[in-house]
């Protein structure tokens, strides 16, 4: 074992950066695949789908509904795309870069195609309408839209902002975060009625897969600030004016 860590950290920087974005590609893409055979055949995951919905639906009180609520609703892909181009509008006017926050971007719309074509693919019925608590929907289940444009948010940003200068302050924050916010937004949805557990489950997998594919195409370009300033052309200095010719 910590021979093969050796050779990892041996391994050249950009190889490296490589090598955890293919971990985090397969090993979220394998869950993700379980989880979908789970669906499919009703079997794994899916058991514990209905005993975790009803222990939600049996929580459920006045203080806990309004707070779940507030959750979801911030959480939408709605606000969601209104945070994600407020956060790179000022980290480009900020930081004088286009690279990153264009990378948040694409990260997010790739998310909501994804979400969007696995939901039709897959067309799994949401748990029982009378259990919703914030009106009715009647687009599909699995995964939970909610959960994976969150989940992708948070780690693709906590990512592209720590991959250039990182502090342990800014990595324990950037995980606080992620085991804070991923699974608040995962608990609204079940607590109000509008997913099941493997919904969730399936959406924190393809993020892990997002975040891999961010990382390539991060590797992949060379890792160098892409600033505003450094596109610009430098100005060419005139030429210095013919000395006097002296009179004859």
């Amino acid at each position: 074992m910590q021979e093969s860590l050796s050779t990892f950290s041996n391994l050249p920087s950009q190889r490296r950066h490589y090598v955890r974005a293919a971990l985090l590609i397969l090993g979220g893409a394998l869950l993700f695949a379980l989880d979908l055979l789970a669906v499919a055949g009703k079997t794994g995951i899916t058991v514990w789908d209905q005993p975790v919905h009803g222990w939600f639906v049996a929580q459920r009180s006045h203080g806990a509904t309004t707070l779940w609520e507030i959750v979801t609703t911030l959480s939408s892909p709605t606000y969601m795309t209104i945070l994600g181009m407020v956060v790179a509008a000022l980290w480009a006017a900020v930081r004088r870069e286009l690279w990153r926050p264009s990378l948040l971007l694409a990260a997010m719309a790739f998310t909501a195609v994804l979400s969007f074509v696995i939901k039709h693919l897959v067309a799994r019925p949401r748990p029982a309408a009378a259990d919703f608590m914030m009106g009715p929907d009647g687009s599909f289940s699995f995964p939970s839209g909610h959960n994976l444009g969150a989940a992708v948010f948070v780690l693709v940003a906590a990512y592209l902002l720590l991959s250039r200068h990182s502090t342990a302050w800014g990595r324990a924050a950037a995980v606080g975060a992620a085991v804070v916010l991923v699974p608040a937004v995962a608990a609204s949805r079940l607590y109000l009625g509008y997913h099941w557990l493997s919904d969730v489950m399936a959406s924190m997998t393809l993020a892990l897969v997002v975040l891999g594919l961010v990382m390539a195409v991060d590797t992949w370009r060379p890792l160098q600030k892409y600033s505003i300033a450094a596109r610009r052309p430098k100005a060419v200095p005139e030429p210095a004016p013919p000395l006097p010719q002296p009179s004859p």
